[in-house]
């Protein structure tokens, strides 16, 4: 089949067109919506439903009341640095300080900050008809301004407040080596008369803070959430300005990604939720789960917990935390092959200690594993080619019948006993596992700032020498020269010919973990061209072109 180098070709540039549409879709920059104005609803009730979650007036008496009176609690593990807010409880500041902002940077990478202009906090507290957060954010009371947790175990850091015959004490406790958070609300009822609240969690962030997203080096940030129905689904700031979440579910969760990192309230997994989003201050976005309503008898206490986490996308983690929650390592629609690549990845990398390392010893499992395929691939590309003297004849015989062509063409492949699309079917099976490895070295933060060896640092990132996507191109010339196509179209002969050069150029913006893996697979494709070619030459095939 002549056109066999030509499908090569469509099928590389149709991969490509949906990666670049993929990266647009999540990554590149969006139109500019009006934001939707969402007025402050109706006052705190009993009644659970969304009216019952005041959204604007907190916040905005968050803001407003931040006098001299409030303070920031600052708590230090081995994981995270953060601040608490006394108005409000809130976590308005962290930092991951075992993940540098930048290669080689002393500073740590930060996840939520309250900047001019710009602020991404994690807000929960109680509302309903006795809810102190109800109208304005309390004003917490806190024993000490700093806590530190060394060695193993857990540290609790209790704020306390007393409101309207209740007493509250919200925590904070924190376990060594782990990103996520236990956030209680133990309240006693002192007074005469049932009280009743209702616990929720959310997260907000300005829609817009000045960062810039690259088509080839994506930075997503948006929201996204986890139901009954939908274990894992996108919700971005456009999403919100459009309509706002409104979802009843078991269990749930709900999140704010930034490419690697994400921070996530997961409220009580045993009880219905309902998670929401809104558009708040004009250009604020927030997401968050509203909890049922509880009434506390006099004389009784209860305690209402939700857990926070703030940190990388490690999906055993995650997953551990809500179901779903994992997906946030957002594959793509090929999930469940990066998936296994990715664990299989990791596993390598466990015995060779090196990353990149594991991409060249997973590039030589998926080629050996492919190696049959690959052989039926060039033994039917080589008989095609000894064929072409037939099918030249069959064409000339039947120039003007093109019926009668058809079915002369498929009788000669089955007595020469030839597929025409053997050599398509080991192509069509590599691009899926090419695009899933695709994800996996975008999206797993296992490898950000992994170093390979040599230059290479930053195996999630380009090449800063464009040295592997120039040998990529190498390699790919050489296996053009050693299966040359017998093509007489002027047009294709030239894609042909310049192919190698614009993937080249099309992968210098890729991050080098994949050049590294395609580079490494057209290696190991040469020595098993070599390999199957010299076997088929002793039965006496043309391998290649007179």
């Amino acid at each position: 089949m002549d056109s066999q180098r030509s499908f090569l070709i469509i099928a590389l540039a149709i991969v490509s067109f949906f990666l670049w549409q993929e990266w647009q879709k999540d990554y590149g920059p969006q139109p500019a919506v009006a934001p939707t104005q969402v007025s402050a609803s109706s006052t705190g009730t009993a009644d659970g439903g969304m009216a019952s979650l005041q959204l604007e007036s907190p916040e905005t008496a968050a803001v407003q009341a931040a006098t001299a009176s409030s303070q920031l609690v600052k708590v230090i593990t081995d994981t995270l640095e953060l601040q608490i807010d006394t108005r409000g409880g809130n976590i308005v500041s962290l930092k991951l300080p075992q993940y540098a902002l930048t290669k080689d940077s002393a500073e740590p990478y930060v996840l939520m900050r309250q900047l001019a202009g710009f602020e991404y906090v994690a807000q929960s507290g109680l509302i309903a008809r006795d809810g102190p957060d109800r109208t304005e954010s309390p004003l917490y009371q806190a024993t000490n301004t700093e806590y530190r947790l060394s060695g193993d175990g857990t540290l609790t850091v209790p704020l306390r407040l007393e409101h309207n015959g209740m007493q509250i004490e919200k925590r904070f406790i924190f376990t060594a080596g782990k990103y996520d958070v236990r956030v209680e609300h133990y309240i006693v009822n002192n007074s005469t008369e049932v009280k009743t609240v209702q616990p929720f969690q959310h997260l907000r962030q300005n829609i817009d803070n000045g960062e810039s997203s690259s088509m080839f080096m994506p930075i997503y940030r948006g929201a996204a959430f986890g139901s009954s129905e939908e274990r894992y689904k996108k919700y971005d700031f456009s999403d919100m300005q459009k309509n706002n979440l409104n979802v009843s579910t078991q269990a749930g969760w709900v999140a704010m990604l930034e490419h690697y990192f994400v921070s996530a309230w997961i409220p009580d997994q045993q009880a219905s939720n309902q998670l929401y989003s809104r558009i708040t201050g004009g250009n604020k976005g927030v997401i968050g789960a509203l909890g049922p309503v509880v009434d506390i008898d006099p004389g009784q206490s209860v305690t209402l917990g939700s857990t926070f986490y703030a940190g990388p996308k490690i999906q055993d983690k995650l997953a551990e935390l809500a179901n779903g929650l994992d997906l946030t390592v957002d594959y793509g629609f090929l999930w469940f092959i990066s998936q296994f690549l990715f664990w299989l990845l990791t596993k390598i990398q466990l015995v060779v200690s090196n990353w990149g390392l594991a991409i060249i010893c997973i590039t030589l499992i998926v080629k050996g594993a492919m190696f049959p395929l690959t052989k039926i691939q060039y033994e039917s590309m080589a008989k095609m080619r000894n064929l072409k003297p037939k099918i030249e004849e069959l064409q000339a015989r039947y120039k003007d019948d093109r019926q009668k062509m058809g079915p002369a063409m498929m009788e000669l492949y089955r007595k020469e006993k030839v597929n025409p699309m053997g050599g398509c079917l080991p192509m069509l099976i590599q691009m899926p596992i090419f695009l899933a490895l695709y994800w996996v070295f975008v999206e797993s933060v296992e490898l950000r700032h992994a170093p390979f060896m040599l230059w290479i640092t930053d195996l999630s990132a380009q090449d800063p020498y464009y040295v592997l996507p120039v040998l990529f191109g190498i390699s790919m010339f050489l296996m053009q020269k050693l299966t040359p196509m017998q093509v007489t179209d002027p047009l294709q002969q030239k894609l042909m010919m310049w192919m190698p050069v614009a993937f080249s150029v099309f992968f210098l913006w890729f991050p080098s973990g994949l050049v590294l893996y395609w580079f490494v697979s057209n290696l190991i494709s040469l020595a098993q061209m070599l390999y199957i070619y010299r076997g088929m030459e002793k039965k006496g095939l043309h391998t290649r072109k007179a």
